[in-house]
């Protein structure tokens, strides 16, 4: 199963987190960011399914459409559900799972709030690809952005 993480320069900046489950890519806005520091927990609000062909898109998503602005793939690889059920996981509220990805490597957690059904958190998990004080950086350069728009 693969993952890809879309940094998006829409109304707010902020990058989008997918994962391939149930033949979708499952789907959370972090506007944040993911880290690997596991004492930063990202809120990640999941928005709708993706279908899987999102996985490679880059390029400008034009004015007067949902989400217009710039989309670049931020990172990508693929993934590994601790468990043999991870939509179950999704829809119990949990899922753990391993990266392997150019820049995001090793356990991570997705984890419902209670009482908010699309708010979650995404917490890197203390492994040996933990990276206390750990900071984001970004995709979409001037040189990138003017790329895009050509």
């Amino acid at each position: 199963m693969r993952f890809v993480v879309h940094e998006h320069e829409a109304r707010r900046h902020h990058f989008d987190f997918r994962l391939e489950i149930g033949g979708v890519l499952k789907s959370w806005a972090v506007p944040k960011g993911p880290s690997m520091d596991p004492s930063e927990k990202r809120l990640a609000v999941q928005v709708p399914d993706h279908p899987l062909s999102y996985g490679d898109f880059e390029g400008v998503i034009p004015e007067g459409q949902y989400g217009a602005g710039p989309v670049v793939i931020w990172d990508r690889g693929t993934f590994q559900a601790s468990s043999d059920d991870p939509e179950g996981d999704l829809e119990r509220g949990k899922l753990s799972f391993t990266l392997k990805g150019r820049k995001l490597k090793g356990g991570f957690t997705l984890v419902r709030f209670k009482r908010r059904e699309a708010e979650w958190l995404l917490i890197k998990q203390s492994d040996g690809f933990a990276e206390r004080g750990w900071k984001i950086s970004s995709a979409l350069t001037p040189a990138r952005r003017k790329k895009l728009h050509s």
